[in-house]
C-alpha cells in the first residue's frame, strides 16, 4: 500500500504540525471548514524556521484525487462530525487515522469507518501561534495500532512515513493499553491546571501536589479493575511515577485543556474523564473527585456557544 497522499481533517496544531512535517516528502491536503494560508510555518523545539506551501480544501469541497490515508486529528468531541462530513465521499478501505485523546470516539469510529482505522497517541506538543503559523513546543513519541489488533503493515509502513517526516513512531499491538494510559495522565494533570489555570511543573507545589495525589487515588484501582497497567512497575506507585515523570518533562508546558479554557474554546473533558467515572460505576468504585472536575467542566461547556465540529 502507498502512503503517498494524505489528507489532515483538523488543521489545529496537531493536524498542521503533522502536514508540515509530512509536507517534505509527501502530497498533504489541510481539510478545513475555514480558509487557511497556504504558506504555513512550523517554528521547531530547536527554535528553526520551516516555511511550507500546502494545500487547503474546504470540507464542503474534497479534492481529487482521493487520498491514501485520511488522519482525523479535530479534538474528540469533533471527530465524529468531522467523519460524518467527508465519509461518503471516501471510497470503501481509504484508511482512517485517529489522533484524539481520551478513549470516547475511537471503538465507534472503528466500527464505522468503512475501511481500516488506526488510533494514534503521541506525545508531540504543539500550540498554534496564528492562522499561519505552528510552534512545535516539545519532541515525542507515536505509537500506532489497530484497537482490535490488524492492520499492522499498514501501522508499520506510516510509522515508517512519520519516522522519516522527523515525528517518531512505532507500531504496536497494544494501542488500547497506550490509549488507557495517556488518558489517566491527562486526568491526573490536564483538569487541575485547565481549572486552576497554571502551567504543568506548578502541580509540584502544595496544596496542587496534594490534589494530583486525589487524583492518583482514584484512577489506579479503576484502571486496575480495567486491566491496564502503568509501563513501569504496578498499583499506585506505577501510576505516580508515571504522572509525575510526564509533570516534570513538561513542567513549562501549558496543557491542551488549559490552551482550550483560555481559548474560550469547549475541553476534551468528556473523552478524558467521563470514560474513567463510566469504567468506575461498572465496577463499583468511588470516584468523586473525578466526577467533581468533570461535573465543573461540563457546566463550562454549558455556559459555550455550541462547538462546531473541530475542523
Amino acid at each position: 500500500m502507498t502512503l503517498t497522499r494524505h489528507w489532515i481533517v483538523g488543521p489545529g496544531a496537531l493536524g498542521r504540525l503533522i502536514a508540515l512535517r509530512l509536507a517534505g516528502s509527501a502530497e498533504v491536503t489541510l481539510i478545513a471548514r475555514r480558509p487557511l494560508p497556504a504558506e504555513q510555518t512550523l517554528i521547531t523545539p530547536e527554535h528553526a524556521t520551516l516555511v511550507r506551501r500546502v494545500d487547503v480544501a474546504l470540507i464542503e469541497a474534497l479534492p481529487s484525487p482521493l487520498p491514501d490515508v485520511v488522519h482525523l486529528t479535530t479534538k474528540a468531541h469533533g471527530a465524529e462530525a468531522a467523519h460524518a462530513a467527508l465519509a461518503d465521499r471516501l471510497p470503501a478501505g481509504v484508511p482512517l487515522v485517529l489522533w484524539q485523546n481520551g478513549f470516547d470516539v475511537q471503538p465507534r469510529l472503528s466500527e464505522r469507518h468503512l475501511g481500516p482505522v488506526l488510533c494514534a497517541t503521541t506525545t508531540e506538543g504543539a500550540h498554534v501561534q496564528d492562522a499561519a503559523q505552528v510552534i512545535h513546543a516539545g519532541h515525542g513519541h507515536t505509537f500506532l495500532g489497530s484497537l482490535a489488533g490488524r492492520h499492522n503493515d499498514l501501522a508499520v509502513g506510516l510509522a515508517d512515513v512519520l519516522s522519516s517526516a522527523g515525528l517518531p513512531a512505532e507500531a504496536v499491538d497494544d494501542i488500547r493499553v497506550r490509549l488507557w494510559r495517556k488518558l489517566a495522565v491527562n486526568a491526573a494533570i490536564n483538569p487541575l491546571v485547565a481549572r486552576s489555570g497554571i502551567r504543568n511543573g506548578e502541580l509540584r507545589e502544595a496544596p496542587n501536589r496534594a490534589r494530583v495525589e486525589a487524583l492518583l487515588a482514584e484512577l489506579s484501582p479503576i484502571l486496575a479493575a480495567e486491566g491496564i497497567a502503568p509501563p513501569d512497575g504496578a498499583g499506585i506507585e506505577g501510576w505516580r511515577r508515571l504522572v509525575w515523570q510526564v509533570v516534570e518533562a513538561t513542567a513549562a508546558n501549558r496543557a491542551s485543556m488549559l490552551q482550550d479554557v483560555q481559548a474560550g474554546r469547549l475541553t476534551e473533558h468528556e473523552a478524558i474523564l467521563a470514560p474513567l467515572l463510566v469504567a468506575a460505576e461498572r465496577h463499583r468504585l468511588a470516584a468523586p473527585v473525578l466526577a467533581e472536575h468533570l461535573a465543573a467542566l461540563r457546566a463550562r461547556a454549558d455556559e459555550l456557544a455550541p462547538p462546531g465540529d473541530g475542523c
